[in-house]
């Protein structure tokens, strides 16, 4: 029997306790509370169902469809539906959702129809990307959100039985189905509502809509746009889709190859959809089929741990003149991340969707706009926020010349009209006597603690030499209401002074909404209170002020409360500053090892209001916990005795006069994420990095700290292990799993190279220790294929990745997954050892049970004795095959590799007995012979004992042990190659098993309620594993000798082809497509059974013969 030694016995031993580590750390991230800061929304909900018709081959009967209606009171169902005249908007659930989610969305809708819009602000609305058209000369940029909402949305929500539309591919393509027949009835009956409103001569001016919106969440947006695609959808009968959390670029973990597919077919028509349908020869035939379609796709963040920001990416499928993807963590008014079930009902969210989609209305027709532009615009500007989505200034302020130089507006300017003008209207004018005397700025750094009515000027000649040429502004006043900003070419009293060719300009809507924290208490009236956050922020760079000498700071005047002052909850800061001096670089090297240097991470006093952290590694893998404490902010003394002052006092002092800190992380795939209160929080983004697909910029992380400059700072930062373990297994969970099968392959194939050099067929934890060592079988098996992977994303013109964090990333996945397989190997050899002990020891306990154990042998040998038992014993893999092969093809995939696994399971229980027996045998004839020779007797060839008082053996002492180097193999040793090798596929086609799970789990809740046979792609390949576990069943099937013209003698080695489908299966699971991984298995599979035929039909021709070699070892 094979036994590792102790070097490789230490080297799976530290592997297996380093995975189940990591899978411990990671599950309790996972699983650990998080608090997402959200608003529970409240509702009283009505469904009311909608007849469906019978038309087509939806499902009408299992499925349904219903209206909500919100409000408390008993309505008659019948008169609510005949006065439906708002827009149709269709909601969707997600996997195993039900038609009652629907009831925020739609709740929050009626209560903003009935109240009216968002109370209207000044600051800087977001703005449409010269790749969104923004350059464009269109009206739509130029649209102004009304003052009341013309239409109410009519809140629809289909009923899919709360199937599970993520774990199988025919449930997806049936829901798809149930919803295109939804939206024609949804239609229908907005027609047959208008004629029977007409034809009681009630009021019929509002138009017939015609479309619908659709709002899906998690695989309800995926359903949408395949629904859109249908060809049985009527033309134009959707134009607008939000999708909440849904998976768009492929499945979160793609396991089935049908659910694959599925995705590709439905992108693939996504892409056609957009471009220009022309005939064979190249001619013109019509336009995008889908040029009116919009999507808006939303994700929830970092702490949606079922679907990442990457998948619910529209890059590549929707173009961005038609689409975009924003994250709550950036939308405006939201600010949070949220858990994948939270977006449903996060209070803050669905206010401001449910604004959106009801500012979607024409007034004209009280529909939707028809204009992809309009539209799009209204998204951006609804759901956007102004903050730039990368804090590189040059970039920035480039785009925000955009609408701030030019004199005067000249309203033919195609750019200047995509904007709203920065100056405040004139309800909210200051006339300039209501300000008091003047304030003269001399310091770079400008601050205002209350609301005292004064103008500060600075001069910006003056201020902005040294570099410092860049002002920011931060502050929680209001713009136009509470703060004004202007630009003075010259210094002049008032406005009424400057000559009519000379004009200030006024920057106050270039002030950026950002979320702010909690408002600080007032312990007593007026008392001094906490600086209170930021709540806006302003940036103009040296292109803004060119031109112009003087920047001026307006506070608006306020009245003193019964003779005190105000309190102290108004806070304004401005600075010149240097960008450059508050740049930072930190190394990916940093974090695991010490956490940051404390000289890289203080900062003293008047440093720059904003402070540029560069991090090289993502914080999307490794998030880091960032603290953030006050050493001084100008204070000497506290006034207290010296036992009681300290930090902790010195804290308390520098948060009377510093603002609470904010940070800014942008990462190129989840865009923008902001950190309120920074004083002690985890900075975590969403981001993918170092896959295969992943651009170099997407290794980095931008974070941009906001910090008054009155105080200095200390802080620490260092990699939270909990949160980086979490990261890497949501990121790379499908990296892993693909990669389990590239172990099994490749120690198929050390098992089958084995066979072919004629020594012992190595146990898979043998194949498996042998293939890690370094650094031959590492290199050319693990690293590699990285190498050739960057090779074909050169080829194919892919963005190559940083080939350092590639690799690592690559490799720690490839030993996660040695790990796992090595606990699935140990497992399952535990149980098979167990139970082949189990059954020896019962078999013999059995035996000596006299009367009843002859009974039960004649039983059993009458049972043996029937003709179907003879068939099945004498042709056992040709009745695995049909049995399997049957019901992969016609009930379920994962039936028929059950079968398969059986199969396998019991021929290694068969063989361990065997050769567990043989050992018994072998050991007892040694001890018995040791016994024989110690009372003096002689060495006779043959020696008769007795064993377990059953029978008599005679043993031939050179059958079992020889020390000829050409003996052949014990009876013993070959059952456990036997099992060896029964072994290696065993764990191959249980992962394959596994893989189809989830779908067989639906399958089986699905059962007595609706039958379709699997998909034949899903069919095909399981047949092809199932051929490969069949025809390759026995080790002699390492090797084929064929001949085919024009090569005669040609020796196929099956290690080659494990060798070839672990590389092709590396590459698959670097795409994060495990899925298909199948194909090369079902390949292996069909070219066992082609090699097979060829070889038995060249032998039964004589132009071949395959040659049986006598596999034998030293002992």
């Amino acid at each position: 029997m094979e036994v590792l030694g102790f070097k490789a016995k230490s080297k799976i031993a530290v592997l297996v306790v380093l995975v189940l580590s990591f899978g411990f750390v990671a599950l309790y991230g996972l699983l650990k509370p998080v608090s997402n800061g959200c608003n529970m929304t409240y509702m009283y909900p009505t469904y009311i169902p909608i007849q469906m018709t019978n038309s087509g081959a939806a499902p009408a009967a299992k499925y349904g469809l219903y209206l909500y209606h919100e409000g408390w009171k008993t309505i008659d169902f019948k008169e609510h539906v005949q006065k439906l005249s708002g827009i149709p908007v269709l909601f969707i659930p997600g996997n195993g959702g039900s038609y009652k989610q629907v009831r925020s969305l739609a709740a929050e809708s009626d209560r903003a129809y009935k109240v009216g819009p968002l109370e209207r602000t000044f600051y800087e609305e977001a703005r449409l990307t010269p790749e969104e058209g923004g350059e464009e000369d269109m009206d739509a940029a130029g649209f102004e959100l009304k003052n009341q909402y013309d239409s109410r949305l009519d809140w629809f929500a289909v009923d899919l039985e709360g199937e599970h539309s993520a774990m199988d591919s025919a449930v997806l393509e049936q829901h798809t189905q149930y919803v295109v027949h939804c939206i024609h009835r949804i239609l229908d009956q907005y027609e047959e509502s208008f004629k029977a409103r007409e034809k009681e001569g009630a009021a019929t001016s509002a138009t017939l809509p015609k479309s619908v919106i659709l709002v899906g969440h998690s695989m309800g947006g995926f359903v949408a746009r395949a629904a859109v695609v249908d060809p049985l959808l009527r033309k134009s009968a959707v134009e607008t889709i939000i999708t909440l959390s849904s998976p768009h670029q492929q499945p979160p973990v793609a396991l089935q190859p049908s659910y694959g597919h599925y995705f590709r077919h439905v992108n693939r028509e996504w892409r056609k959809g957009y471009e220009v349908q022309t005939t064979a020869a190249g001619h013109y035939l019509s336009g995008p089929a889908l040029s009116n379609v919009v999507v808006i796709s939303i994700s929830g963040g970092y702490n949606d741990y079922q679907v990442r920001t990457k998948y619910e990416s529209l890059d590549g499928i929707v173009p961005p003149t038609h689409g975009f993807m924003i994250s709550s963590t950036g939308m405006k008014n939201v600010w949070l991340s949220m858990e994948h079930q939270v977006i449903l009902w996060c209070n803050q969210l669905v206010i401001q969707v449910s604004h959106t989609l009801l500012s979607l209305a024409d007034s004209r027709t009280g529909q939707p706009f028809s204009d992809t532009r309009i539209r799009l615009a209204i998204f951006s500007r609804m759901l956007r926020s102004a903050i730039p989505q990368s804090f590189n200034w040059r970039k920035q302020l480039q785009l925000s010349q955009q609408s701030m130089h030019t004199p005067t507006r000249d309203v033919k300017d195609r750019t200047e009209s995509l904007y709203i003008p920065a100056a405040c209207p004139s309800n909210v004018h200051w006339s300039d006597d209501g300000l008091e005397r003047d304030l003269y700025i001399q310091t770079t750094t400008v601050t205002v603690l209350a609301m005292d009515g004064r103008r500060r000027w600075l001069d910006i000649q003056k201020l902005g030499s040294n570099g410092r040429s860049h002002f920011m502004f931060v502050t929680n006043l209001a713009p136009c209401s509470g703060v004004r900003l202007h630009l003075w070419p010259d210094k002049r009293n008032s406005t009424s002074d400057l000559p009519a060719c000379i004009r200030i300009h006024e920057v106050t809507s270039k002030m950026v909404l950002i979320p702010s924290g909690p408002a600080p208490r007032q312990i007593e009236p007026g008392s001094q209170t906490e600086q209170a956050p930021p709540s806006a922020i302003l940036r103009l760079g040296p292109k803004d002020m060119r031109g112009f000498r003087f920047l001026t700071i307006s506070v608006a005047p306020r009245p003193s409360i019964s003779g005190r002052p105000p309190p102290a909850v108004s806070m304004a800061v401005g600075q010149f500053f240097n960008p450059a001096a508050g740049e930072i670089e930190i190394s990916p090297w940093s974090p695991p090892l010490s956490g940051y240097s404390h000289k890289d991470l203080s900062w003293k006093e008047d440093h720059p209001l904003a402070l540029n952290l560069s991090f090289t590694s993502s914080l999307g893998l490794l998030p880091v916990e960032f603290s953030l404490k006050t050493a001084g902010c100008g204070i000497k003394s506290s006034g207290l005795p010296d036992e009681q002052a300290g930090d902790i006092d010195n804290s308390k002092l520098c948060k009377l006069r510093c603002f609470p800190p904010v940070a800014f992380a942008w990462d190129e795939t989840a865009g923008l994420h902001v950190f309120t209160d920074l004083y002690s929080d985890k900075i975590v983004v969403d981001s993918s990095p170092s896959l295969w697909s992943s651009p170099r910029s997407s290794e980095k992380t931008s974070v941009m700290l906001v910090v008054d400059p009155h105080c200095s700072y200390s802080s620490a930062m260092t990699v939270s292990v909990t949160a980086a373990a979490s990261r890497f297994l949501l990121v790379y969970t499908s990296q892993i799993i693909g990669f389990s099968i590239v172990v099994i392959f490749f120690a198929l194939m050390r098992q089958a190279c084995a066979w072919d050099r004629n020594l012992p067929i190595p146990s898979m934890l043998k194949a498996l220790e042998s293939n890690l060592r370094f650094p031959i079988p590492f290199i050319y098996l693990a690293i590699a294929p990285i190498g050739l992977s960057l090779l074909v994303g050169f080829w194919i013109s892919q963005p190559s990745p940083s080939f350092a964090s590639f690799t690592i990333v690559s490799v720690v996945c490839y030993f996660l997954a040695n790990g796992f397989i090595a606990i699935l190997i140990l497992t399952s050899q535990f149980t098979f050892y167990g139970a082949a002990l189990l059954h020896i020891f019962i078999k013999k306990r059995f035996q000596l049970g006299g009367k009843t154990s002859q009974w039960f042998v004649n039983i059993s040998s009458g049972f043996c004795s029937w003709k179907v038992v003879r068939v099945i014993r004498a042709n056992p893999l040709m009745v695995t095959a049909l049995a399997a092969i049957s019901l992969a093809c016609l009930v379920h995939p994962g039936l028929g590799l059950l079968v398969l696994l059986l199969s396998h399971a019991l021929c290694c229980h068969t063989a361990l007995c065997s050769f567990l027996t043989a050992s018994f045998r072998s050991h007892a004839r040694r001890h018995e012979l040791f016994d024989y020779k110690k009372d003096g007797n002689g060495g006779p060839d043959k020696l008769t004992f007795k064993r377990d008082g059953i029978s008599n053996q005679n043993f031939s002492s050179e059958d079992t042990c020889s020390n000829s180097p050409d003996s052949p193999k014990s009876f013993g040793e070959t059952q456990l190659e036997i099992f060896h090798h029964r072994h290696g596929l065993f764990i191959l086609h249980l992962v394959a098993t596994l893989m189809f799970g989830p779908s067989f789990v639906t399958w089986l809740e699905r059962i007595g309620t609706d039958h379709s046979f699997p998909w034949v792609l899903d069919s095909a390949l399981s047949t092809g594993v199932i051929l490969h576990g069949i025809f390759t069943s026995n080790p002699q099937f390492n090797s084929f000798l064929v001949s085919f013209p024009p090569i005669r003698n040609l020796e196929v080695r099956m290690h080659l082809l494990y060798l070839f489908a672990g590389y092709y299966s590396y590459l698959s699971s670097l795409a994060l497509a495990p899925y298909r991984e199948f194909y090369v298995m079902a390949a292996v599979g069909y070219t066992s059974i082609g090699l097979t035929l060829l070889q038995r039909w060249n032998k039964e021709k004589g132009d071949a013969h395959f040659v049986n070699r006598k596999h034998s070892h030293r002992h």
